[in-house]
């Protein structure tokens, strides 16, 4: 029997775990001191500790996860995605201990992961790209002037080696241009150990298209179809989807097209994925960059083309035989919508708010609902990691109905202990823009006060019947969302009826 390590934690670690159960392999989790009793660690076969809660003493300290895999006897190395997923450095480390990669090559993840030499590489392809400008060191000050001018303002300043959003600023002059440089470049560098930078025409109306495609080396590329992740904040995805809505059919086709020749063109390995910028109002797509590992919204795929994108990439790697190698077999059905539920406060800015789940109530999904979850009741949402506590996705016939049924969801969903972001789930997913599908990246940026208001207006007290709300003197309605009851026996045995305000 084969065994993989998964070198990751939360609920893609539990979500590759599922996996490997179902594909008959054995799997060992790796913690930190934060994670020892984290539900990956109970889900898993194995589980080895590699160090302190900091990630860089443990889930990016990729010599304690060699020796791991070593002392584990493990087969393979799962990435997963996020710390050590598209490391080079790292993948090669596993190749050269003689343990299974799953993952594209280390050079190919080098190529894609440098946002300068994959756009050189699009544009090899005969790829489209947003104009800009690649090597701004070597311009002088007039220079460059005179090319911004030339890609016209506002223009986005990129880390060419990083991702998340991390220092992306725009500018709308060239006077604001040597500062947002600066300051892109030393948050680069601290969080990359690269400082290089790139500028990029930003696209005011825009809508942020990916494509997932999945490659065979040398045989060529397939696409499973796009994804629509124009709902972000801070460059961050929040809500994605599958078809992208009230966008034609043959620019989707287009850019399918042009992502598997990209991923032709470089030999691509495995599941990845090619994003795109679509400009809204000149009706034209660009490449944006490729991510060299799965993605977060990988099942809004999955539940549309009826496949298992973690099973291929292990199959792949394991070469045993992969299904659908032909585009003419993969086909899409119905439409998916994935929300990601995070510990965070939007009422705050978003402030994360890590603590112990003191309760959760995840009703059990009907037909249409899929839950990739990370933690259970009394786990902790630990400050030294992302927030993400899960992601619940819906898949119906059309889009309204799997929007309906979203909101219907999360609207049952009780996590107490910690704030997390449902409410302000359920307002974008009730928003008459998103409902239109008329939506563009920077939509909650825009709107985010009107957004946060209507969770106020549209929040709903829980309670039951023989609770009379009209009896109950609410100070603040900003800060009570939820009235909930709870029987509880008291000291001298008698049963007790408590109200707690959230």
């Amino acid at each position: 029997m084969k065994k993989i390590l998964i070198a990751n934690r939360g609920e893609i670690a539990n979500r590759i775990i599922k996996s490997c159960k179902v594909l008959g392999y054995k799997s060992v989790a790796i913690y930190s001191d934060a994670d020892k009793n984290a539900k990956h660690v109970r889900m898993a076969d194995e589980a080895y500790h590699v160090g302190p809660s900091k990630s860089q003493d443990s889930y990016l300290a990729f010599k304690k996860i060699i020796k791991a895999a070593k002392e584990t006897k493990a087969d393979a190395v799962h990435p997963g995605f996020g710390f050590l997923s598209e490391n080079d450095s790292f993948a090669q480390e596993v190749i050269d201990n003689q343990i299974t990669w799953i993952g594209p090559k280390p050079e190919t993840i080098r190529s894609m992961g440098n946002k300068d030499v994959a756009r050189d590489l699009a544009l090899k392809s005969n790829v489209p790209i947003c104009p800009g400008i690649n090597q701004i060191s070597n311009l002088n000050s007039e220079n460059l002037k005179i090319e911004c001018e030339k890609i016209g303002y506002p223009i986005l300043v990129k880390s060419s080696a990083g991702g998340g959003g991390i220092g992306m600023n725009v500018v709308n002059n060239y006077a604001d241009l040597e500062k947002a440089i600066e300051k892109t470049t030393t948050l680069a560098q601290k969080a990359f150990g690269d400082g290089s930078v790139f500028l990029e025409k930003f696209i005011t109306n825009a809508r942020h298209i990916e494509i997932q495609v999945f490659g065979f080396g040398k045989k060529g590329s397939v696409h499973l179809y796009e994804r629509d992740c124009s709902m972000q904040r801070r460059y961050q995805k929040i809500i994605e989807e599958s078809p992208a809505p009230n966008i034609s059919r043959d620019i989707i086709d287009s850019m399918a097209q042009s992502a598997v020749k990209l991923a032709s063109f470089v030999n691509y390995q495995g599941a990845g994925t090619v994003e795109f910028i679509y400009d809204m109002d000149a009706k034209k797509y660009y490449f944006l960059e490729m991510n060299t590992r799965i993605q977060v919204e990988h099942p809004v795929t999955e539940l549309v083309t009826n496949n298992d994108l973690i099973s291929m990439q292990i199959n792949y790697a394991f070469n045993r035989q992969t299904k659908f190698l032909k585009q003419e077999k993969i086909s899409s059905y119905g439409h998916a919508v994935e929300c990601r539920v995070y510990a965070e406060d939007p009422s705050q800015n978003f402030l994360p708010s890590p603590g112990k789940i003191s309760q959760m109530r995840l009703p059990k999904p009907p037909n249409g609902i899929r839950l990739d979850w990370g933690f259970d009741e009394s786990d902790e949402i630990s400050f030294y990691y992302d927030p993400m506590i899960g992601k619940i996705i819906s898949h119906d016939l059309v889009r309204e109905d799997a929007i309906e049924k979203l909101i219907s969801y999360l609207s049952k969903v009780q996590i107490q202990g910690i704030k997390t972001n449902i409410p302000f789930l359920i307002s974008l997913l009730k928003n008459k823009n998103f409902m239109e599908g008329s939506h563009n990246t920077k939509y909650i940026e825009n709107n985010l006060n009107s957004l946060i208001s209507s969770i106020s207006m549209n929040s709903h007290l829980n309670y039951d019947n023989d609770i009379n709300p009209e009896k109950i003197k609410i100070i603040d309605t900003d800060k009570i969302n939820i009235i909930r009851k709870q029987k509880r026996v008291s000291g001298n045995g008698e049963e007790m009826k408590v109200v707690f305000f959230d």
